[in-house]
């Protein structure tokens, strides 16, 4: 391997994640380093004085290009929008502050923001890029980009997105169990006061087209879903954006589904279900992710 190949693949792993948490699809995070890839073969690579700089900046601006391109579409998606689910592959690699923003909750809240916001906000915040190193990347000031941070922080204030812990899967599998028996009050004392429910079957999937909230109407819409489960349905513990889930595969209708369970303060605050096949190529597949 040359050292170009090297300096490449060494950072292949943060790059994917940037890209990733930019556009909320690893199909498209993918392209993007692909492209990245292309573009560094291409390039006299001995006259780049900062290849982890530059390759973050060619990536920022592919996906950032991408992600004005997807916000048409999902503009009239039919339900509501989730990223694309991935199988966390587990490292030494793994922080806690790289899990949380890898959560589905995290990346949903990342949707209240416009491309260029979001972007600034996750190399600021998540990955601790100075506002000089932004403004190249994005093609702003450091002062707007100071700006856009700024306001993009107050526009997420209102909403922090739980932080996964270890005890995480404990509650996931007593939900699981009380769901499977029929166990309705058990399930219910399982979840906040407050635990939203949010389904994305695209259009081709039964799925609820709006949040459903509260404990008894989350626990009623599960127990009528855990009903039509057919028997050869296969349910999997697992870990799904660094949050403890299940993974659901169907090897008789070659169908999968993921769920991913934020907890709070030992209570279930939130439920992120995608049966949406498009978004599912990846899901039995561990993915290397930072």
């Amino acid at each position: 391997m040359t050292c170009g190949q090297e300096a490449f693949f060494s950072e292949r792993p943060r790059l994917l994640g940037l890209a990733y948490r930019v556009l909320g699809s690893l199909v498209d995070a993918e392209d993007v380093v692909q492209d990245v890839w292309i573009r560094w073969s291409a390039t006299e690579q001995n006259t780049i004085e900062r290849p982890a700089a530059w390759l973050t900046t060619v990536t920022t601006r592919l996906a950032l290009d991408r992600l004005k391109s997807a916000q048409r579409r999902r503009e009239v998606y039919v339900g509501p929008w989730l990223p694309e689910p991935i199988l966390t592959a587990a490292g030494p690699e793994e922080t806690v502050e790289a899990a949380e923003t890898l959560t589905l909750g995290f990346l949903a809240l990342l949707e209240r923001l416009d491309p260029t916001a979001r972007v600034v906000f996750l190399l600021t915040d998540v990955f601790g890029y100075e506002s000089g190193e932004v403004a190249a990347a994005v093609g702003k000031t450091p002062a707007a980009c100071r700006q856009i941070a700024s306001r993009a922080r107050r526009r997420l204030r209102d909403a922090k997105p739980s932080k996964p812990t270890p005890g995480d899967r404990a509650v996931a599998d007593r939900l699981l169990a009380a769901l499977a028996g029929g166990d309705t009050h058990a399930a219910m004392r399982l979840m906040s006061d407050d635990v939203v429910l949010v389904t994305d079957g695209g259009p081709n999937r039964h799925a609820a087209r709006a949040p459903v909230i509260g404990p008894l109407r989350v626990t009623r819409f599960l127990t009528n879903v855990a009903r039509r489960i057919p028997p050869s349905v296969r349910i999997q513990p697992a870990t799904i954006n660094a949050a403890a889930g299940f993974h659901l595969n169907d090897p008789a209708r070659q169908q999968d589904g993921a769920i991913a369970i934020d907890v709070t303060d030992g209570l279930v605050s939130a439920i992120w279900v995608v049966t949406n096949p498009d978004k599912l190529t990846h899901i039995g597949t561990p993915t290397a992710i930072t």
